[in-house]
């Protein structure tokens, strides 16, 4: 297979072999791909190796079949998003996120559409930790692991912005019936996600626990390494 002028972005690259970069890269039409990118390491190279790096826009072209494909043309899209400080960070953290849960040759234009919202938005607005909620709602949405936050899962009953929660994944949203060790938080602050409506200080730092939550229950109880990155540099909420 033979792709050509496909809009991409690179997640993750690392050297493969003697001269070659290995590659993740996110598409729109053909989802993420493993790109080996041939003697890209070398002092001369027909691929401009400033391109080869996560965070640039970039027009892509490849050929071959299977899990690894060979990189056979890369061009810059346009501007790289200005992305600094904390908001770098976060886009670091975007692109392990994504990495991690998008399927490999899955397409799912909704991803690629998001992930470019995201770091629009991180480039554009200084609260960053509500593009983040928003961004992992939407990944876990679009690739099958959407939450139900307006209306409870036994029930059916609408979410009450007063009432206590506890959400339980693949199940959803119930009433907070004074259990021990679980992750508590306001009907408000599911409402919020549900209507991509940025919630005061403390519901945000509720989502947060949460969003990591799910993500480690998908991730089937693994981790992040940008969590501790973050850990650091972004405010608890």
């Amino acid at each position: 297979m033979r792709v050509e002028d496909e809009p991409g972005w690179l997640l993750h690259a690392r050297p493969y072999r003697e001269t070659s970069l290995l590659l993740e890269g996110l598409s729109r039409e053909h989802g993420r791909i493993g790109l080996v990118a041939r003697g890209a390491r070398r002092e001369k190279t027909r691929q401009p190796r400033a391109l080869l790096q996560p965070l640039v826009p970039l027009s892509l072209a490849w050929s071959g079949h299977g899990e690894l494909v060979a990189l056979t043309a890369v061009e810059a899209r346009g501007q790289p998003p200005l992305l600094q400080g904390t908001a770098l960070l976060c886009a670091m953290y975007v692109n392990e996120l994504t990495l991690r849960l998008s399927p490999r040759h899955d397409a799912i234009p909704e991803v690629f559409d998001a992930y470019e919202l995201a770091l629009q938005r991180l480039a554009d607005h200084p609260e960053c930790a509500w593009t983040l909620r928003r961004y992992e709602r939407d990944l876990l949405a679009e690739t099958g692991y959407g939450l139900v936050c307006d209306s409870e899962a036994d029930r059916g009953e609408p979410i009450d912005p007063a009432q206590d929660y506890i959400y339980i994944p693949e199940h959803g949203a119930v009433v907070y019936a004074g259990q021990a060790n679980v992750l508590r938080l306001r009907g408000s602050a599911l409402l919020a996600l549900a209507a991509d409506a940025m919630p005061d200080s403390e519901d945000l730092a509720s989502l947060r626990r949460l969003m990591r939550a799910l993500i480690g229950h998908q991730l089937g109880g693994g981790s992040l390494r940008s969590w501790s990155m973050l850990a650091g540099n972004l405010p608890a909420r």
